[in-house]
């Protein structure tokens, strides 16, 4: 069974910044790709970034783009997010996902974390 641990949320005033983390443990997971969702209170889960294990290809969603940076360490096995210049609207739950394609749609990653709280708020 492989396994998803976030770390690194928290609450942050608008314009600050957050670096969360990522961590798989358990057996081998073969998915080429790894990235962030995250889910506001009331909305839907929504993308945010992916990365590809092999190489540093990314792709971000429009509203982060410019602001987020998502890197990886293959030898720890850990995704990380780099959120600079948060705004209010970055509030959300952030889940962890990891997958085999570069995709915005939440139903082609096969496996999430539990999620880590964001709160960015005067």
């Amino acid at each position: 069974q492989v396994q998803l641990t976030e770390s690194g949320g928290g609450s942050v005033q608008p314009g600050g910044s957050l670096r969360l983390s990522c961590t798989l443990s358990g057996r081998n997971y073969d998915g080429a790709v790894a990235g962030w969702f995250r889910q506001a209170p009331g909305k839907e889960r929504e993308f945010v970034a992916t990365i590809r294990w092999i190489g540093a290809r990314t792709r971000y969603a429009g509203s982060v783009n410019g602001r987020f940076a998502i890197s990886k360490d293959n030898a720890k096995k850990t995704i990380y997010l780099q959120m600079d210049s948060l705004k209010s609207e970055d509030t959300g739950v952030y889940y962890c996902v990891v997958g085999s394609y570069m995709v915005e749609s939440p139903d082609r990653y096969d496996m999430w974390g539990q999620g880590i709280q964001v709160t960015v708020s005067s």
